[in-house]
């Protein structure tokens, strides 16, 4: 087969029987054909070199001014091509005088090499005499049916236009990858701040973002995209590197990989998320801070140790308050360690009571059950809750429950009342110990015991020295907490 000649389109065009006309972006008339002349009864040294409404002015009020304008900016702001099914433009004729004409016109962009918009191309089509026969049923049924169609193409591109915006707009970073290799179909501004200005739109995602391959994310897409299934990722790291810089710096995202189905097939993934590396990095100078306190708490309990110990050493009398100070000492520090292992938020009131527990009995913890709900106190109360559970352990490992080997302490809690004033009540029973004797004197552990939780507001503490078992309830108001 003989090779094809090549084909002037210049020459085609300009001997096409179809109008067009040739505009820059600021609409300057470069190029026309000689159809496009007769059609609008013009010379080509009239017009060449003149904008669009120079050569062809109208009131910028005016539907047809509008309606031609709007198409022009549509296909400027998004390169895609714009077609105005019917629209009244009139032009001046040979003698200066106003003629009524209806053209059919469709605006397409001419871009360039680098895949920018060059040139916008208009073929348009003079409908005047089509127009001039609405009155006939078929002709009118015609020319409704293209204002319809336009009314709706106009609302359709109003639509568009206005979800464009909010993409663009939307606080988090949103993107569309479509096809296996994951190729960039949309991009919000956020999105690109984040990848540091680089150029997205029809490049694969590993071409685009070279650095994340290895880090597993296009792994990720190609996983969602298998499955069809969504995946969450919640302060994820990723190394980004910026624009125009090799350097890569570390980001923290929260993100969604949402597929998108077509006849039940995914063809493209959204993407959505938040950049949380001010947030992380916040939470990690919190923690970093707190385990500072902690540290120097506990150093300071330490020294409250040592200084104790110095000044009793040699008071016979004192050993038992020593050893019962650096039981207590031992038990705030245990508080102290729950708390900074929560970052001093809220604390679960069964963790509390169990670490208080353990810390005093050691292996009799076992002997010891806790039954209620989930439920979560503020910091100070969590180490309130700490020294009592302290106190009533060693009461009961000394002369309660715990002091033989058949005991045993059952701790149940509930809430009562209506929101706004619910209420925590905490039953200590013990059983199976030797018979509990009420005491001839109030010591600084049963003056604790009864203080109860009093410090976080209006708590009521009870102690029944009964003799088949202390029985011990605290009854304090928690609002909405927990």
């Amino acid at each position: 087969m003989s090779e094809l000649p090549p084909i002037d389109f210049a020459s085609l065009f300009a001997g096409s029987p179809n109008p067009y006309v040739v505009m820059d972006r600021d609409l300057t008339i470069v190029w026309m054909n000689d159809a496009y002349l007769a059609a609008t009864l013009r010379r080509a040294e009239d017009i060449l070199g003149k904008r669009m409404f120079e050569a062809f002015p109208s009131d910028p009020g005016s539907e047809s001014h509008q309606l031609l304008s709007q198409s022009f900016d549509r296909v400027l702001r998004t390169g895609e091509r714009d077609e105005i099914a019917l629209i009244r433009y009139d032009i001046a004729n040979a003698a200066g005088e106003m003629e009524v004409r209806y053209w059919s016109a469709t605006h397409t962009p001419v871009k360039d090499s680098a895949g920018g918009l060059a040139f916008i191309l208009q073929h348009t089509v003079d409908v005047t005499e089509l127009h001039s026969l609405r009155r006939s049923r078929d002709e009118a049924g015609l020319v409704q049916r293209a204002d319809a169609i336009q009314a709706r193409n106009r609302d359709l591109a109003e639509e568009r236009d206005r979800f464009r915006r909010m993409f663009e707009q939307a606080p988090g970073f949103v993107a569309v990858v479509g096809g296996s290799r994951h190729v960039f179909l949309m991009a919000n501004a956020a999105y690109h701040r984040l990848v540091g200005e680089r150029d997205l739109m029809g490049k694969a995602a590993a071409d685009a973002l070279p650095e994340v391959v290895e880090q597993g994310f296009i792994d990720l897409l190609d996983r969602v995209r298998a499955e069809g299934k969504v995946y969450v990722g919640e302060r994820e790291p990723i190394m980004l590197r910026s624009e125009g810089s090799e350097a890569l710096s570390r980001r923290y995202l929260t993100f969604v990989y949402q597929p998108i189905f077509d006849a039940g097939s995914v063809t493209a993934i959204f993407v959505q998320g938040y950049d949380v590396t001010d947030e992380v990095e916040a939470s990690e100078a919190q923690k970093l801070l707190i385990n500072e306190l902690n540290h120097r708490v506990k150093n300071t309990l330490a020294i409250v140790q040592g200084l104790a110990a110095q000044s009793f050493r040699n008071i016979d009398a004192a050993a038992d308050g020593l050893k019962a100070l650096d039981a207590r000492l031992n038990a705030l520090a245990a508080a102290h360690s729950l708390l900074t292992e929560r970052n001093w938020e809220a604390a679960r009131l069964k963790d509390t009571i169990r670490s208080a527990v353990q810390a005093t009995l050691g292996s009799e913890a076992d002997r010891v059950t806790l039954v209620g709900p989930a439920l979560s106190l503020p910091p100070q109360t969590t180490v309130s809750l700490a020294m009592l559970v302290h106190e009533l352990s060693t009461n009961a490992l000394k002369y309660g429950a715990l002091a033989n080997a058949e005991g045993k302490i059952d701790v149940r809690w509930q809430v009562t009342g209506e929101p706004g004033k619910r209420r925590l009540e905490i039953d200590w029973r013990e059983s199976g110990g030797p018979p509990v004797v009420q005491p001839a004197r109030r010591g600084f552990g049963t003056r604790l015991i009864e203080r109860g939780l009093s410090a976080e507001g209006s708590a009521k503490t009870s102690i029944d020295f009964h003799p088949l078992g202390l029985h011990c309830t605290v009854v304090t108001n928690i609002g909405e907490n927990g």
